[in-house]
Parts: structure tokens; C-alpha cells; sequence
């Protein structure tokens, strides 16, 4: 494959990845140790306990690719070739991120985020995908995806989406509790709530309303949005925004009200 710009060559073992393993490191070893599953044909390479990232992709090139460069940010990372391997591994090792192929040999990688969305497992979910038609990526987002990158892509690109999802999906917004009529966001807690009940949103939709929820009253173009949410894309449009800001609405359920629509110019958060 050729998107990553330049082959990638083994670096020297450095004196420092001899030291001991800590606790709890993964079988393999710390710095680049590898660990091939018994089962599945999955493998583990450790990085410096950023979390693990499961990458789900049934091209070996491909798969190394994405590792080495996970890795060399820190993540400790867990490669699956194909969907049923990737629910397992998913449902016992729970990742902080899963960078998942949508063609693969068993299932199609949209019903293996379906299958994990319909768990009520929001973990952060990254396609990546030869597929590069708009109704691909909207199916994708409209399944539970954080995230949709095409192929031929740049790993380091890829590697800055996952650390901006992370981000999304841990909370950096200095705003606490926001309110606006029965809709409720805690931010440093990362919930939602309608009244009583409590929402189940992905990463991205929480950071959505929780923009438009610490503005309210104040129109939010889709630019700003993007901005704001999703960061510099170059893929990403207003049908991305319009596809995330339907998921909320119904989600919501009677409160899908709340977030008012301004014609050809935004979304706000209103009672």
C-alpha cells in the first residue's frame, strides 16, 4: 500500500525497551514487544498505556501500518482480520477506540458497529474504508461511527483522529451542568438526560449538544459546528452535521424539540 508516503522501516531496539515489563502489561512485553493471540489470529503491540486500540482489518499491510503508527503515539494496540473476532475482542478487552475496516471477510464492519451501538457499547468508532461515496460515510455516521476515513489515507492523519475522538469522548469543555427545558447535559460527567432518564450518546453527539446546549438561544452555523466538533476534516460537510443532529433528535425523543432548526444557516438549542 502505498497512502503512507514512504516505506516503513524497522527503527533499532533502543537499551531503554529491555527493562522490565510493568504491571499489567499486555504478554509481549513493553515498547514494541508483539503478542499473537491464540485464538482469532489477532496480535498485541504495546505502546506507552495511552489505552488500547483495536484495529479490525483483513489487509496484514494494512493492519501494520495502522499499528505501527498507533503505536508510536503511545497506544497499545490489538489487530482482528475479521467482524465476529472483533465483537469478542471488543466485548472482553473493551478498548478506548476501534479502527474498523468496513469490508471484511465475515461481515460487513457497519453491523459489527451496529452490533456493538444495539450493546449499548459506545465506544469511539473509526471506519476505515476503500468506500468513499456519500451515502458510505452518512450509513456509517448514521450507524454510531465517530469517525469515517477513506482509503489511500495518511497514518499520521488517522492517528490524529483517534487522539481528537479520545479527546471528544473524555471531555475538555470547562462548562459543568447546562439545562435548557426538561434537557440536561453534564459535562464533566459526559451524561445526558431527558428529565429522569438518562440518554446514551456516542462521543460525537455528546460534544454536538453540548455545544449547542453552552450557547443557547444562539444559532451555531453548520462551519462552526464542524469546526468545534469534528476540527479541521476534509471530508467532512453539512450532510455530516444534518446526519449527527438527526441521531440527537432521536435520541431525545420528546425533547428532540429543544434543538431548533434555522434554515440555510444552523442549529440552536432553545425551550
Amino acid at each position: 500500500m502505498r497512502s503512507a508516503g514512504r516505506r516503513y522501516r524497522r527503527r533499532p531496539r533502543r537499551k531503554s525497551e529491555n527493562r522490565p515489563a510493568p504491571p499489567g502489561t499486555p504478554p509481549g512485553g513493553a515498547g514494541t514487544g508483539r503478542y499473537r493471540a491464540a485464538t482469532g489470529g489477532g496480535g498485541v503491540l504495546t505502546g506507552q498505556n495511552r489505552g488500547l486500540v483495536l484495529v479490525v482489518e483483513d489487509e496484514p499491510a494494512i493492519a501494520e501500518l495502522v499499528r505501527t503508527y498507533l503505536v508510536r503515539e503511545g497506544f497499545t494496540v490489538m489487530t482482528e482480520s475479521s467482524g465476529e473476532a472483533a465483537l469478542a475482542a471488543a466485548r472482553r478487552h473493551r478498548p478506548v477506540a476501534v479502527v474498523l475496516d468496513i469490508m471484511l471477510p465475515d461481515m460487513e464492519g457497519t453491523e459489527v458497529c451496529r452490533r456493538l451501538r444495539s450493546e449499548e457499547d459506545w465506544t469511539p468508532v473509526l471506519f476505515l474504508t476503500a468506500r468513499d461515496e456519500e451515502v458510505d460515510r452518512l450509513l456509517g455516521l448514521e450507524l454510531g461511527a465517530d469517525d469515517y476515513i477513506t482509503k489511500p489515507f495518511s497514518p499520521r492523519e488517522l492517528v490524529a483522529r483517534v487522539r481528537v475522538v479520545l479527546r471528544r469522548a473524555s471531555g475538555t469543555v470547562a462548562e459543568s451542568v447546562r439545562c435548557v427545558g426538561p434537557l440536561k447535559v453534564d459535562v464533566p460527567r459526559r451524561r445526558a438526560s431527558v428529565g429522569d432518564e438518562r440518554i446514551e450518546l456516542t462521543a460525537t453527539e455528546f460534544d454536538l449538544l453540548a455545544h449547542l446546549m453552552t450557547r443557547p438561544g444562539r444559532v451555531c452555523t453548520r462551519s462552526d459546528l464542524l469546526a468545534a466538533v469534528w476540527g479541521h476534516r476534509s471530508d467532512a460537510g453539512a450532510r455530516t452535521v444534518d446526519v449527527h443532529i438527526a441521531q440527537l433528535r432521536a435520541k431525545l425523543g420528546p425533547a428532540a424539540g429543544t434543538i431548533r432548526t434555522t434554515r440555510g444557516v444552523g442549529y440552536s438549542a432553545e425551550e
